[in-house]
Parts: C-alpha cells; structure tokens; sequence
C-alpha cells in the first residue's frame, strides 16, 4: 500500500465540515488531524496511519504538505461553493418538459469531454471559448442536422464554480434519433444513465459501451443487451430501423452531410486572411474571428468528429464480424493520411520556415493563451537537428477477394446503402475529415488567442492576466460602447476570484447526486490500451527536457492535437491522463504503430508518473512499474 503498488487503492475524498459522511473506520481520522495540527501549530499536513482490525488507529508518521498551499481561501468559502455546487446537481435532476430521462449524472469524458479538451481547472478565457465555440449553441445545431433530436438551447457543458462537466441527460438525449418519440425515447435515455451510474469506468467510452448512435454491422448482437432490460422486440426494432435510416443519410453519396461539413470548413480557411487584413479594429478583428470559427470551423467540425464517429465504430465491427483481424485494422489505421502524420513526414522534409508557417498555430492546450504556439516556441518543441532522420512506419492495407465479397454481401444484408468502395472511402475520409477540420479551425482559434494578447498589452495586461478574462466581456465590448482597459481589467479581477474557488474544490470525475460532491470515493477508471505492442522503457514527462523524450514511455495530461509535436522526438511509448478510444491521440499511435495507454485517469496517471521504469503491454491490457 505504501508503495503504491497495490490495484486496489482507494481514495475518499470528504470536506472538513462533512466528518458525518466519513466511513466509520475512518471516523476517529478527523480527530486525529485536528490534534496534529493543534500540536504542530501548522495544519497542511501528510499522514500516514493505519486502523488494525480491532478499529485501533495507529499514526505511524506525520510531516508537512511537499506541495506548496496557496489558496487563500477559507474553510467556510469553500463550504459555501460545495453546497451551492450540490444544490445546482438536484435543481438539474429534476424532470425537464423538454428532456427525456428520470435523473441525472454529470461527468467530466462523456461526450465533447471537457477534461481532454480544457482540462479539470481551466482558466476562465478557455472555460468561455470552449463554451462560446461548442457547447453552447453549436453541438445541438449540429447533431439536430444530423439527424438525431433537437437539443438546442440545452447546453451539455455545466461549470460548478469553474470545473466544467457534461450533463449526461442532455448529451444523452442528443444521441437519440429524432424518429424515436416518447416513451421509448424516454426508456432509452434511462437505460443510458443507469449504465453509466452502474458502470463509472465508463465514462470516456459512452459512444462505443453505452449509448447507440449509429448503425454498425455488429449492432444487431450488441442491441440485443436492451431485451435484458424490458424493451420489446418492436422497440429493438424501431431502433435499429432509425439508427439505419440515420447512418445512411450521413456516410452514402454524394449529397452525403459529411461531404457538405467538408467543404464548408475550407470556407473557413479562404476567410481567415480577409478578416485579419481588414481595416477593423482588433476588438472586431476578434469577435469576427470566433463568429467564423464558430459558423465555418467548430459546426463543420462538430459534423466530421460525427461522422469519425460513425467511421470508428464501423470499422470495429468490421473486424468484430471477422472480416478484419487486429494486424490488418492497424495497417488500415496506419495508412490513413491525417493532418498528423503530414506534421511528421513534413518536419522532416520541409525547411523551418516552411515548416513553422503551415504548422505555427497549433500549440499543446488548443483553447489555453499560457500555452506558447508552435512559432513561438520553436526550439522548445523541436530538435531541428534530428529533421530529414523521421520514418513513417508504412503497411500496405488491401482487401482479398474474400474479404472484399464477405463485406459486399454483409452490407447487402444489413441495408447499407454503400457499396464497399464507398464504405471503406467514408471510413477513411470520416477518421481524416475530422483532424483535418480541427486543424483548420484552430488555426482561426490561434489567430484570436495572439490578438486576445496584443489587446491585453495594449491595456496593461500581461498574457497570465489575460487567461482570467471572459470572452463574453470581448463580446460585448463589441456590441457596445465603454472604457476598453476598464472593462477588460474588471473581467480579469472577476475572474481571478471566481478561479480562486475553482482550484480549491475537488469534485469526482461522475456526479450522480448532490451527495456524490459532499463526500466520494475516486471510481476506478479502464484506460484505452492502442495497438497490440509492448515496451519496457524509462518514463519522461512534460517537465523533463525533450532530449529525453526519446525512447521513453511519454506521459502527457491530454490527448490535444497541439501535442503532435512529442512525436518529432522518437518516443518509444505514450500515456494520456485524458482521452477517448477515439481521441485524436489515439489515432495518432495507431497509426505509427506506437504502444499507447490513452485516458488512464488521474489516479493511474500520476502513480505510473512516480515510477522509474515502466512496463507498458498493451495486449495483455497491462501497465507495470519496474522500477
């Protein structure tokens, strides 16, 4: 237990002023911390202790926090924010006319998942993009196109005091066909939320082990789970019947939605060079900017990650139907050709300045001002005298004869409008359409973030000033008449306080009742194991120079495609805090072939992160610390 190599560690996680939720072996432990701190005259403090079986508590050693404790905030504030925080989760659980589903959970992977995108704690400028850019108004426009119900002005992201988190009932929802009306619907959405309150682990697999959103050629096995819950031949039925007609309007033909989000977000490439060059102001520079990342970037976007969507779970079931085994989906995967492997072969290929103008936006934290772009931090990111030594692994994917009429006749039987050629041709555009889109519309988000910069310098304000802002007081900057300076410094002010309260609370990564935010036990998490190879290597991290990166087993908090460039320093193996089984990520090791363990969650994270020497086998599902 003390080394931290036990697979059965728990953490409770309980505020001081909620003693009556502590287990009661644990009772006596408050007591015991109020006498330490009493004597030590100093209340941050590490203990260690241990109850015997008689329930006797033995304190075997006490010292201070390594951690420096700079919150100045006091116990009764933050007291204050967990029972507003609790109150908010019950008025969310109550019934909604609108909304389909008895109850509530709410989480930080399910759908959009905010913990990958903009972090458990993130500061107030990235809280209200990510919100203005998708979860506000765009997800539901999207989805609704799509061909699943209308969940416009529901927006899935909640923030309790700073910590974003999606409400599942309304994610959920947004997953059921509009074809599917009242009761059913009603069941349906239930189903999904008791899973999901039965089975925490899953929260960053909701799409793949939860929720059915789309038609797959292994889905009539895998819906017959429903019967086990009360539904009807005829409900399996009609599901089935409008997950079809729904996938069908979404991958066949040439007036495909898909191919629509595709061109559209090369709209948003041709316009980013006339607002930039245009004789405006730079608070209209700004606000134009988002309002066409918005329209030409993040909707197109939210379509192609829809039909990625669609494209992975297909291309699963075709090796879970035995047409595919698992060296030849990851040939598949391997010979995709994404905006990422283009990252690699063109470092190695291009000049610098080639390079860092076609790539100089991205930047690791996509929605993050602190996080420095490409092209301005170059030598940061890139060992420019290892370019020209890259090797893109390449495997050859074909179908046989064999496979190739196994699939035809397959898709005849399940009522796949596509033929073959048009299946496998929507799988690939769906995987590549989607890093491509994002690729494209953080471009437009990056050209912001730098004049969200050079507004705060004019006005005094250093960059960390300006990750407190919110973008709503931009916005109405725009929309009105004021004192520019004035404005912006009282957003920062504000938003300084509020994420005083955010980086002190601590909240589980699912809440399914104002209980679970008073007192909780951290859930286990399944981390996403990629590829079927193994390595045994020396962990590196973030922190560490990127000369070292090489070889090792990488560990990074989020799957962001702004990470790409860990790639350039031949690393051996990859571990993400954050990330889905479809994340960007997750893509990236599958096709180069490189052992990954994506989504591992914060617990497994950070005791991999204290190990020396790590063993990560990813056919056996298994991460060991040798030394």
């Amino acid at each position: 237990m003390t080394s931290g190599a036990d697979a059965d560690l728990k953490t409770f996680v309980c505020p001081k002023s909620r003693s009556e939720n502590i287990p009661r072996r644990l009772a006596r432990i408050p007591l015991l911390i109020d006498e330490l701190a009493a004597v030590l005259e100093y209340d941050a403090l590490d203990i260690e202790f241990a109850v015997g079986r008689d329930d006797t508590l033995y304190l075997l050693q006490v010292r201070p926090l390594v951690t420096e404790v700079t919150s100045p905030l006091g116990a009764a504030a933050i007291d204050a924010a967990v029972n507003e925080i609790a109150c908010k989760v019950e008025l969310l659980s109550r019934s909604h006319p609108y909304l389909h589903g008895t109850r509530a959970v709410f989480g930080v992977m399910p759908d959009w998942n905010p913990a990958e995108m903009i972090g458990l704690r993130p500061r107030p400028l990235a809280l209200s993009l990510y919100q203005e850019l998708v979860t506000d108004a765009i997800w539901a426009y999207q989805r609704n196109n799509y061909g699943y119900k209308n969940l416009r002005s529901f927006p899935p992201l909640v923030s309790f005091h700073g910590l974003p988190y999606i409400h599942a009932r309304v994610s959920f929802n947004s997953f059921v066909p509009r074809d599917i009306e009242g009761n059913l619907a009603e069941r349906l959405v239930n189903y999904y939320l008791d899973r999901l309150r039965s089975e925490p682990n899953l929260h960053d697999k909701v799409e793949f082990e939860i929720v059915f959103s789309c038609y797959t050629l292994d889905l009539p096995e895998r819906i017959q789970t429903l019967a086990a819950h009360g539904f009807s031949d005829s409900d399996i039925e009609a599901l089935v019947e409008a997950l079809r007609q729904l996938t069908n309007r979404i991958m066949n033909g040439p007036t495909a939605l898909w191919r629509e989000d595709r061109d559209k977000i090369d709209v948003l490439a041709a316009r980013l060079s006339g607002v930039i060059e245009a004789p405006i102001d730079r608070i209209s520079r700004i606000y134009w900017l988002i309002e066409d990342c918005k329209r030409y970037g993040t909707l197109p976007f939210a379509g192609l990650a829809r039909a990625g969507f669609i494209a992975a779970q297909i291309l699963r079931s075709v090796v879970a139907k035995g047409i595919l085994d698992a060296s030849e989906y990851a040939a598949f995967m391997s010979g995709l050709d994404t905006v990422g492997s283009r990252v690699g072969r063109d470092f190695a290929q291009l000049s610098r300045e080639e390079f860092l103008e076609r790539y100089g936006h991205l930047r690791p934290g996509t929605y993050d001002i602190l996080s420095p772009r490409y092209d301005e931090a170059p030598d940061l990111y890139f060992d420019w005298s290892a370019r020209g030594k890259l090797e893109t692994p390449s495997a050859r994917f074909a179908l046989s004869v064999e496979q190739w009429r196994n699939l035809d006749r397959l898709l005849k039987e399940h009522g796949i409008d596509n033929d073959v050629l048009g299946l496998l041709e929507f799988i690939k555009a769906g995987i590549e359409g989607r890093e491509y889109a994002k690729f494209v519309f953080t471009k437009t988000l990056s050209e912001a973030l730098s004049l969200i910069k050079q507004l705060g310098r004019e006005c005094g304000l250093t960059s960390e000033d300006c990750a407190f802002l919110d973008f709503g007081a931009i916005r109405r900057l725009y929309k009105e008449s004021g004192p520019v300076e004035a404005r912006l410094r009282e957003s920062v002010a504000e938003g300084r306080r509020r994420y005083e309260v955010t980086r002190s609370l601590v909240l589980p990564p699912l809440i399914t009742s104002p209980s679970d935010v008073l007192a909780f036990h951290v859930p286990p998490t399944q981390p996403n194991f990629v590829t079927q190879k193994s390595i045994t290597a020396p962990v590196s991290t973030l922190s560490d120079a990127p000369e070292k990166f090489a070889g090792s087993v990488l560990l990074i908090p989020s799957a962001d495609p702004g990470f790409d460039w860990i790639f350039s320093r031949g690393i051996g193996g990859l571990i993400t805090m954050f990330g889905g089984v479809n994340s960007h990520m997750a893509i990236r090791a599958n096709e180069l072939g490189l052992p990954a363990v994506v989504g591992s969650g914060e617990q497994l994270f950070r005791r991999w992160q204290s190990a020396r020497l790590l063993c990560t086998d990813c056919a056996n599902r298994q991460v060991q610390a040798i030394a």
